[in-house]
């Protein structure tokens, strides 16, 4: 047994996932289910002679001084895998996850349109919000594509580690990965702006450093893409804001409010067919009302807005997506129930009861 042949295996049973720990055979990630595969259990040895075979020796000495690491793997032909390496009861464990070589397009993810739009703006920042493991960088990798493929224009991108790999097409896209293009998120923000960017795709928003750059870009003229860790909208309005200290906070808003394009929140859901698994999707766009939420500091009001600017701006609320995959057969109730943050909402829709503006009868148009 050898790293490539478990990652083959992986690829083999359309995993997303692959995890090595001591004492239990490999497992992979199917469809958000962890299973083992039917290998033995993993020795101490076996995990080190794994693990070990992924990385040059640079990194091994990395590993073994910050007991952790990420970095990229190929198997040519095959696919790209993020890796994590870290220690855990005094013994290395390993999560591989798989990124394919070819970059997904928006029709491919079956995300709603308006998203090609947010694409194509000139200036701004567009955030893709979600859990571990909902699709974020999957979704972002599409958006980039798009710009790729319908703008003139320099696009640089600051990953840790580099996942999807973009080649030129109408963009040049240079791709710089942390730990081996550059030392620190913090040091390739700080001389990003010098590099004649018209696209910035900042892999996370870490702090306030991060921020700061990619409001400080969104207002000078760029399109700025980035991620956060957060379920919705709100929240990811709350955790820009409250990462910075409160006599600041009130200058942060009014620089959110003007430079934002967009929030697009996804969670992952088990298809009903029973293979794959498609993302359910809430897109906010920063229309008058939304800028004027935001500055005010009234987050509570946000999903409220966004449900009743189904129609003119093209927003849905996670439920409204909930509700048309449920409604098109994508997905189950009970799954759709599961993954609301709203469940009481969502029956009603089901039941077709709005709780929004747009008048009964009338068409979604969410993808």
């Amino acid at each position: 047994m050898d790293i490539d042949s478990l990652l083959r295996l992986l690829n083999e049973k359309k995993g997303s996932d692959l995890h090595l720990k001591v004492g239990r055979p490999p497992m992979i990630r199917v469809s958000g289910v962890l299973a083992p595969t039917e290998h033995e259990r993993l020795s101490p040895d076996e995990i080190k002679g794994l693990i070990y075979s992924m990385m040059t020796s640079e990194r091994v000495k990395i590993f073994e001084s910050e007991k952790e690491i990420d970095f990229s793997y190929s198997l040519p032909g095959l696919a790209r895998f993020r890796v994590n390496i870290f220690m855990q009861r005094g013994t290395p464990a390993a999560v591989i996850r798989m990124v394919p070589y070819s970059v997904p397009t928006v029709e491919e993810l079956k995300l709603p349109e308006i998203l090609k739009e947010l694409c194509l703006r000139e200036r701004g920042l567009v955030l893709v919000t979600g859990a571990t493991g909902s699709g974020k960088s999957t979704t972002l990798a599409a958006l980039i594509n798009h710009v790729n493929n319908n703008r003139q224009c320099h696009i640089i991108t600051i990953e840790d580690p580099i996942e999807f790999l973009y080649k030129d097409i109408k963009a040049s896209v240079c791709q710089r990965e942390i730990g081996l293009d550059t030392q620190t998120f913090k040091e390739a923000l700080r001389r990003i702006l010098r590099q004649d960017p018209d696209v910035i795709l900042i892999g996370e928003m870490r702090d306030t450093t991060t921020i700061e750059t990619a409001l400080t870009a969104s207002e000078t003229g760029h399109l700025v893409f980035s991620t956060l860790h957060t379920n919705d909208a709100a929240q990811s309005i709350d955790r820009i804001i409250d990462v910075f200290p409160s006599e600041q906070q009130q200058q942060i808003r009014i620089q959110l409010s003007a430079s934002l394009v967009g929030v697009v929140s996804q969670r992952l859901l088990k298809k009903a067919a029973g293979e794959g698994r498609i993302a359910a999707v809430e897109v906010m766009i920063n229309s008058p009302t939304i800028q004027k939420l935001i500055e005010e500091g009234d987050t509570t009001s946000l999903s409220k807005t966004i449900e009743e600017s189904a129609t003119f701006w093209k927003m849905q609320t996670l439920n409204q997506a909930l509700a048309k995959l449920v409604k098109d057969r994508v997905v189950t109730e009970e799954e759709a129930l599961v993954a609301s943050n709203n469940p009481e909402d969502l029956k009603l829709k089901f039941r077709g009861v709005s709780t929004g503006a747009p008048s009964p009868g009338e068409e979604y148009e969410f993808y």
